[in-house]
């Protein structure tokens, strides 16, 4: 589907500068724009090149303004319109609501899926399952018994949702994504040093707008739930572990693996390789760099403040002190 520009700048909050007739469908970097693409620029150093590109239209700041040879939308933060705008050609794609069931799924008889839902080839859905308006089940997915699953989703091929997993509205799960497994929680037989499973029966949660990228493992609580926040980015081989509780708007880089019962607060950021202990709280708004370590039950606080390392610390002082180890590794 093609879009107005006029009606993508009141979408995105950007002002029209052109011809508000021009179609949209797509966008593309600089170098490989199309006649039918948008292109965005964050600096006035770009904007000759983004003029002379085959893009249909261009973002950019109110540095070009002044600026003629093809439509634009003006806009104080160019790459944010620019991803919205993305945002709402994808749904003119993905969200398409004239494909129905494939007749290679299978659907239990007491599933409730809206009459607008789409689910591909060889998805099975199970007992007791809800799907909302224009959500997509891709193809091979495996959805449990009593999963809930909001309108306007978009589950990509071959995830596996477990029973009685909960998610919002516009949530993205990314292929082979795991949500709902068991978490990793046993009781030692001191006598015969036999480990036995603690019960695993409590259940996961997902907000509103959440992404979870491929191959990423979230399990459901042990006898309460796991919940992730609305607005939550979580990126590619991430493990969230049984009970944890992630705020809104979090965003977690890849390969980062948390333990059991972690806290999470808003607006946190992880970098990749990060490894959190069971227990631990990380405070609102706290950025932890990549490979840094926080061990079990700790507590890490400072809106808008850095840590780094094992066990991470204020980026100042863990940088002060590896310093300080090289000029003793000198001396010696």
């Amino acid at each position: 589907m093609k879009r107005r520009l006029q009606q993508m700048a009141e979408l995105v909050g950007a002002r029209l500068q052109g011809d508000g007739s021009v179609l949209v469908a797509g966008v593309a970097s600089i170098a490989s724009a199309t006649a039918c693409d948008l292109v965005f620029v964050e600096d006035e150093k770009y904007l000759l090149p983004a003029l002379q590109s085959g893009a249909a239209a261009v973002i950019a700041g109110e540095f070009a303004a002044s600026a003629s040879g093809k439509p634009m939308l003006i806009s104080r933060h160019p790459k944010l319109a620019f991803a919205r705008a993305a945002q709402m050609l994808r749904s003119d794609r993905s969200f398409r609501t004239d494909e129905g069931v494939h007749a290679t799924a299978i659907v239990h008889s007491s599933a409730r899926l809206d009459e607008n839902a789409i689910v591909e080839e060889y998805a099975v859905i199970g007992a007791d399952t809800e799907i909302g308006w224009g959500t997509r089940i891709g193809a091979g997915c495996v959805i449990g018994r009593g999963v809930k699953i909001g309108p306007t989703c978009l589950i990509y091929p071959r995830v596996t949702i477990y029973a009685g997993t909960v998610l919002g509205e516009w949530v993205t799960v990314h292929a082979g994504a795991v949500l709902g497994s068991d978490g990793f929680g046993y009781v030692r037989d001191p006598e015969s040093g036999h480990y036995e499973k603690f019960p695993q029966v409590g259940r996961l949660v997902i907000e509103d707008y959440v992404e979870i990228g491929a191959n990423t493992t979230i399990d459901r609580g042990a006898l309460d739930e796991t919940r992730i926040g609305r607005g939550t980015k979580i990126d590619n081989l991430v493990h969230i572990g049984h009970n944890c509780r992630i705020g809104e708007n979090v965003v977690i880089a890849a390969q980062t693996g948390l333990s059991g019962s972690i806290v999470i607060e808003n607006d946190v950021v992880l970098g990749g390789q990060v490894g959190i202990g069971e227990h631990a709280r990380i405070g609102e708004g706290v950025m932890l760099g990549g490979q840094g370590g926080v061990l079990p039950n700790k507590v890490l606080r400072g809106k808008g403040v850095a840590f780094w390392g094992t066990p991470a610390k204020p980026v100042r002082e863990y940088l002060k002190q590896l310093a300080a180890l090289a000029r003793l590794g000198k001396k010696r």
